[in-house]
Parts: C-alpha cells; structure tokens; sequence
C-alpha cells in the first residue's frame, strides 16, 4: 500500500508499506541523498519470511513533499513519529542507514521509543559525522563543506561522485546508475540542508537514552560514516550488539547483502 502522511500542514511524507498483514513490523528510514527504495534487497529477502516492510521517504527526498525547511533532526525524528502514530504502529523495529541511522537515534531520544521495540542502525552517522575536539573520528570538516559546494556547483556530478566511494564491492554501471538517479529525486536545497546538519548535529546524549535492543551493522571499510563511529554507538548504547560487516564499505546493504539479511532477519524474528 502506498499512501502520503501529513505531518505538517504543508508537508506530506511518503510511506510504502509493504505487507502490511505481515509480522514483525519493521521501518526503513532511508540514508542521504537516496529515498526508501534503496532497500530494495532488504524488502525481497524479508518479505520472503512474512515481515512486514514499511519503507518512508524523508521530507525532501523521493516521493515525499519538499519544503524549504525542517531539516534538522528533531523535525525530521517528529516526521517519523507522525508516520508511526498515523498507521498505529506498535512493537515495531525501527531503522536506519547513515542519516537515517541519526534520525532513528533521535526519534529514540526525542520520543521515548514510542512505539518501537527494536532498533537497528546500518552505517549510522552518529554520534557525529564529523570530528570535533571531543571525538577525533569522523570526517573533516572540510570534506562536508567541499560537498555542500560540489552540490551548488554541480549537483548531478556531486552525486556521481559520493556513489564512486559509496560502495567497497565494484557494482554494474547499471546498478551505478540506479542509484544515482535515487539521489537525483531529491530537491536541491534538501540535499545541501541535510550535508549542514551533518556539522551541527550531535547525537552523543543521545546513545544513552536508547533502552531497546539495537544491532549496529557497519562496514568495516565505509569511507563516509567511519567506522569507529560504530564502536562510538555501540559503547554508548546499552544492550547494543556490533556486527563488524568485513567486506563492505557505507553500501553496506548491497556489498553483503546476503550478510546483511540474515543478521537483520534473525534480529528482527
């Protein structure tokens, strides 16, 4: 079932959801600049063993409305509690890739967990995609404002070039392509609001406030969101389990997506 959500008066989010008469309810919330359906090998495998697959488009990003504002994360952490309140949804797991994975840690914090009984964070972008006096692991600053400017510039050759390194295994020109042109349904001023937050968001009070079981799958090779970032999440979020994903870079849910499955099908079950 595909349908829109008003969350705010003017912004509708977009939800695919999948099986909705399946068990185990899980939802997707999509990483930077991409939309839900890049989990597409996620949804094959788990909907094969009757999950439930409830996949949304950020505000700004796929088929979602596309306003000029909201997007730091506690706006977009509240778009997921309108989601999650509209389709009444309980005992559910909640994901996230990259910034999505930021999202989820805020919606967990920002909400109490309302609603959610799992937590499942893929290459997450937290506690901090960037370095900051306190934590020396993420990305320079200077590598996200060389993005925000590549993206006024040149937005298409900006996107090409983030899905050069977003990948550890070589995937088809085919595959390439498809991936860029998910990156291409965003709006252009969404894309870049979103690479600011990366500097002004921090989600390191956050961690602690999680009081669900949470799987931490990361590439072990990402060159986006590092993966000391992962060791960060998974010291600062009790009851947390790390699955260091040895062959994969940020596109951790296509370079072993075989891996990738059956880790998250056996936490989900």
């Amino acid at each position: 079932m595909e349908y829109w959500v008003r969350v705010a008066p003017d912004v509708r989010i977009y939800v695919n959801d999948i099986n909705p008469g399946g068990r185990n309810p899980i939802l997707f919330i999509h990483g930077w600049p991409a939309n839900h359906r890049m989990f597409e090998y996620q949804y094959n495998a788990l909907l094969g063993a009757g999950i439930r697959c409830i996949g949304i488009d950020m505000r700004g990003y796929g088929l979602s409305d596309k306003p000029v504002w909201g997007y730091d994360y506690n706006t977009l952490a509240d778009d997921v509690r309108g989601v999650i309140d509209a389709l009444g949804l309980r005992g559910i797991t909640l994901s996230g890739h990259s910034t999505g994975g930021a999202v989820a840690i805020r919606y967990m914090a920002r909400h109490q967990g309302h609603g959610v009984s799992k937590l499942a964070l893929f290459a997450a972008a937290a506690p901090s995609l960037i370095q900051r006096p306190n934590f020396p692991y993420g990305l320079k600053l200077s590598d996200v404002e060389e993005i925000i400017n590549a993206a006024h510039a040149d937005r298409p050759q900006m996107l090409w070039d983030f899905g050069e390194k977003l990948f550890y295994k070589k995937v088809t020109a085919p595959f390439s392509e498809w991936f860029f042109q998910l990156g291409l349904q965003a709006a252009s001023w969404s894309t870049i609001a979103i690479a600011h937050s990366w500097i002004s968001e921090q989600l390191f009070q956050d961690l602690g406030q999680i009081r669900v079981p949470t799987l931490i799958l990361h590439g072990i090779h990402d060159q986006v969101c590092l993966y000391p970032l992962a060791l960060a999440q998974n010291q600062g979020i009790a009851h947390s389990k790390l699955v260091p994903m040895e062959e994969s870079g940020h596109g951790l849910f296509y370079d072993q997506r075989e891996d990738f499955n059956r880790e998250l099908l056996g936490f989900i079950r």
